[in-house]
């Protein structure tokens, strides 16, 4: 089998190389799977870099997100043929592999390989900003910056179906056709005269919640922009900024402000809440009700020019390795 390997950590296609390695038997309670399709995220740049929030022994293979086909199983509930998404991290840039059946969860059949490879991150990120955070109802008003991120444009979509609506946030013109054909019902520039401009749009009914992945001067308009007792859920740092938070926004308007790491919520979940989410995402999916655009696949052995490609900024969608 082929894998995608680093033995050093540093810029990602500098010190990933393609390998030949050996699969292990398949245990008591374990998968050999085929892999079909995995992500390059910005999650998987940094663990070959060093500096995610876990650091592998080494040598390593990337990949938090994709989608397999069951060859092999010795585990209860998997049958050969079943296509399954990883819920933990295994390493999915292999064209096959071993793991512990824990490590996935089965999901429908008849939803598109490339989707499917993409539903453990962003779609479930965007679930829980606006199931885990606040009392929302149909008509009440989010925010959120980076409307145009893959978290950004599931949440659109999901909001959507929820009947929500949404005040999207982003730093250049051009893509209010984009994201208004998702379903956003505001597309704004993220600049100084956002919070008057939310006001004007919502009148008294302030946005219950806002969606932070950027930070510094945008996380603070959208804190002035919320509504009183309103909730700020963070989830990404794409500004490299800290927040700095003024005591008015906690003390007169009683901010909450609350922090989400997908995995971490996979991990402290019962498995059957997370799988539910999983398949009413996956469901989505089969539906039309939720996509995720896609840049360009790439063949493993392109996966030096797959790399610098999905560290491009203005992508029209993610970079995938297709397996095959």
């Amino acid at each position: 089998m082929i894998s995608v390997r680093f033995h050093s950590f540093g810029k990602a296609e500098e010190v990933t190389q393609l390998e030949d390695i050996s699969l292990p038997a398949v245990g008591e309670g374990q998968l050999k799977l085929k892999m079909l399709v995995a992500p390059i995220n910005p999650a998987d740049l940094n663990f070959i870099q060093g500096n995610y929030g876990v650091k592998p022994e080494l040598p390593a293979s990337p990949g938090i997100e994709g989608c397999a086909e069951v060859l092999e199983s010795r585990a209860v509930g998997f049958q050969t043929g079943d296509k399954v998404i990883f819920v933990e991290r295994v390493g999915t840039w292999q064209s096959q592999l071993v793991c512990d059946s824990s490590k996935t969860l089965r999901i429908p059949s008849e939803i598109a390989p490339e989707q499917a490879a993409m539903l453990k991150v962003n779609p479930a990120t965007a679930w829980m900003v606006l199931h885990g955070y606040a009392d929302l109802r149909a008509g009440d008003w989010v925010i959120q910056n980076a409307a145009n991120s893959g978290v950004g444009q599931c949440l659109i979509q999901i909001a959507k179906e929820m009947g929500l609506k949404t005040l999207n946030t982003v730093r250049r013109d051009g893509l209010e056709v984009q994201l208004k054909a998702l379903g956003a019902d505001h597309v704004l520039l993220d600049e100084k005269d956002l919070v008057e401009k939310v006001r004007e749009i919502c009148g008294e009914n302030l946005p219950k919640l806002a969606s932070n992945a950027v930070g510094g001067d945008s996380a603070l308009r959208q804190m002035d922009a919320l509504a009183e007792h309103g909730t700020q859920v963070t989830f990404g740092a794409m500004s490299m900024r800290s927040l700095k938070v003024p005591n008015k926004f906690l003390i007169f308007k009683g901010i909450s402000l609350r922090g989400l790491w997908v995995t971490k919520w996979i991990a402290d979940s019962p498995r059957e809440e997370v799988a539910n989410v999983y398949q009413e995402l996956a469901q989505m999916v089969i539906d039309g009700k939720l996509t995720q655009a896609i840049d360009t696949l790439y063949k493993p052995a392109d996966i030096h020019q797959a790399l610098s490609h999905a560290q491009q900024g203005e992508r029209n969608g993610k970079v995938l390795i297709d397996w095959r």
